[in-house]
């Protein structure tokens, strides 16, 4: 049986991606940015007697990406993401408007009572 490259594969678990392949992604970040470097040094030399303050801040920035590339190349592996909460959280309670109508019609007043008695 072969592996189909071209076949949509979807993840279904919190699992992190394989060791390999955040070696890899951590490759590319560096080759990438070692390449930005380079330009970067090679743009210093073609600007220096023509545009020296663009000059100077390709070299600042060639001389500061390596540390920045090593950083995030060894920064670690990625989190874990976090799995979707089974926990239903209950509706809140509905709160009881009040019943139009009189309010003296609802509760027996003292008066009424007090002539009944003998």
């Amino acid at each position: 049986m072969r592996k189909r490259s071209d076949a949509e594969v979807f993840r279904i678990t919190g699992a992190r991606q394989g060791l390999a392949e955040d070696v890899r992604g951590r490759q590319r970040r560096y080759v990438i940015s070692m390449l930005v470097r380079t330009a970067s040094v090679i743009a210093t030399v073609a600007l220096w007697n023509v545009q020296r303050p663009v000059a100077v801040v390709t070299l600042v920035l060639g001389a500061l990406l390596p540390y920045v590339a090593v950083v995030f190349a060894n920064a670690g592996r990625e989190n874990v993401p976090s799995l979707p909460s089974t926990f239903v959280t209950p509706p809140p309670p509905t709160m009881i408007a009040p019943q139009p109508g009189p309010v003296a019609a609802a509760a027996p007043s003292a008066e009424s009572g007090a002539e009944d008695r003998p």
